[in-house]
């Protein structure tokens, strides 16, 4: 009798591959998160403005006891989308020079179109995540694949450092040549991102209100076809 098939391992890391390249291909910008949670409220919430005519009729609750106006930090929910506990939400301390000059290189070099040297400041492998699953970089080309999928431009604003070696980094999108930004131009954006030894080994796309995290959606359960040609 035949034993049991050995799981294939080498399979499994292909299909990661592939689902990672799929996405990185259909990669388009995050849309703002005030416009989702727009989208969500007129979809899905009758309660946001809306509701029928017995529930606007209804005498009105009385209100809770005055709490402090101070915004709190909500707990992140669970799921693919979800941004990894590690990462932080937050500034906390004086950021790190050497990783601002990085940073600032960077998006110089982005905002001018210049895809191949933004791609020279990034380590192999890296780990990205922007509205998507976290993806690693496993190759100078899938650097350049991320890179190229940015359709705005950055101007570096601030920086800032935070826990865990990160940098919380702003900026304010722009048009660059080999785009198109469309309404993100001039729309602020913020994002954690990890500088050793001189290159960007993790980037993360944060909310726009470190007290707001990011919806977390599924993730697809269907496994995306294999992009058709080199990827370059």
């Amino acid at each position: 009798m035949l034993g049991q098939p050995k799981p294939c391992r080498r399979c499994a890391t292909i299909t990661l591959r592939r689902f990672q390249r799929a996405i990185l291909l259909g990669m388009l910008p995050r849309p703002p998160l005030a416009a989702a949670a727009t989208v969500l409220c007129l979809g899905l919430l009758p309660g946001c403005g809306g509701g029928d005519a017995e529930e606007r009729d209804r005498p009105a609750a009385t209100p809770p006891p005055a709490q402090s106006t101070e915004p709190q930090p909500q707990p992140r929910s669970e799921g693919p989308l979800t941004i990894p506990r590690a990462v932080p939400l937050r500034e906390s301390r004086t950021g790190d020079p050497a990783a601002i000059k990085i940073i600032r290189l960077w998006s110089e070099a982005l905002r001018g179109g210049d895809v191949e040297r933004a791609s020279s400041f990034w380590a192999v492998p890296a780990k990205v995540q922007n509205g998507t699953p976290v993806l690693t970089l496993a190759s100078a080309a899938d650097v350049r694949l991320f890179n190229g999928s940015l359709a705005c431009g950055a101007m570096f604003t601030s920086g800032l450092g935070a826990r865990n070696g990160f940098t919380i980094a702003i900026f304010k999108l722009t048009r660059r040549p080999g785009a198109d930004c469309g309404t993100g131009t001039g729309q602020r954006a913020r994002t954690a991102i990890r500088v050793r030894q001189g290159k960007i080994a993790e980037w993360y796309r944060l909310p726009d209100d470190p007290n707001v995290p990011l919806p977390a959606p599924d993730a697809p359960q269907a496994e995306p076809e294999p992009p058709a040609g080199p990827i370059v």
